[in-house]
Order: C-alpha cells, then sequence, then structure tokens
C-alpha cells in the first residue's frame, strides 16, 4: 500500500469515528454496549494485526518501532483490564470517578493519535528525503 493510500484510509477512519460518537449520543446503552464491544473488538484485532507486522518486519523496519509497537500492546492490554476493574463500579460516587477517568482517557488517546499522525508526518517526510539521497548517490 503506497503512502497516499494509507493517509486517505486514515483520514477515512477518523471520519467514521467522528460520525459514530455523534451517532452514539442518541443511542440506548444496550446499543452502545454493543458498539464498545465490537469497537475493543476492532482494536484488538488492529493491534493484534500491528503486532504480526511488526514480527514480519524485522529487519525491515527500524528495532525503535519494534519496540513502540510492544509498548502498545502492553498499553492495550492494560486500558483492558482498567476498563473492566472500573466497570464493576456499585456506588455513585465511584461510578462518577470511572466516569471522568474514561472520558479523559478518551481524550488522551485522541490526543495520543494527534502525536501519532504528526510523527508519521515526519517518517513519511524523511522517508521521502532518504530516498531521494539514495537515488542521488545511484545516479551521480
Amino acid at each position: 500500500m503506497v503512502v497516499s493510500d494509507q493517509l486517505n484510509r486514515l483520514a477515512a477512519r477518523a471520519k467514521q469515528l467522528e460520525d459514530r460518537e455523534a451517532a452514539a449520543r442518541s443511542k440506548t446503552k444496550a446499543e452502545l454496549q454493543q458498539d464498545v464491544e465490537a469497537a475493543q473488538a476492532s482494536a484488538q484485532a488492529q493491534a493484534d494485526a500491528l503486532r504480526k507486522s511488526a514480527d514480519e518486519s524485522k529487519g525491515q523496519v527500524s528495532a525503535w518501532w519494534d519496540g513502540v509497537q510492544r509498548s502498545w500492546s502492553d498499553h492495550v492490554a492494560a486500558v483492558r483490564q482498567n476498563v473492566e476493574e472500573h466497570r464493576a463500579a456499585h456506588d455513585l460516587k465511584s461510578a462518577q470517578k470511572a466516569a471522568d477517568r474514561a472520558e479523559d482517557d478518551a481524550l488522551f488517546a485522541i490526543d495520543y493519535a494527534y502525536a501519532a499522525v504528526d510523527e508519521a508526518e515526519y517518517a513519511v517526510l524523511d522517508a521521502m528525503l532518504t530516498r531521494m539521497d539514495a537515488d542521488a548517490l545511484a545516479n551521480p
């Protein structure tokens, strides 16, 4: 997949998330629960695919990205466990704290994704510059 295809895919996914967030405001709890479960499964599948891709790309991508992928996998697992633990809250104060934390986590996840896009921009432009340098050496 070329870079522009992946960027289009990323933009479409961000728009899809924006639309789903707006639609979620009018859903019932049961409908939203189904969406949460589907989103969790999708996120897990994406994390698994990323892990597989990193494993298959050893030697093709820098070791730093392998470390980032492993860190992301650990993060996803910790978030899942944290969500399940806080969902069990039984009193109002605990439930409100859990909701506030979940909202803060969602906002941070968006900020993290935004930073990842900035990092992707740097990586894309650097890859293009590195390719130019290699081509210049090949064709003096």
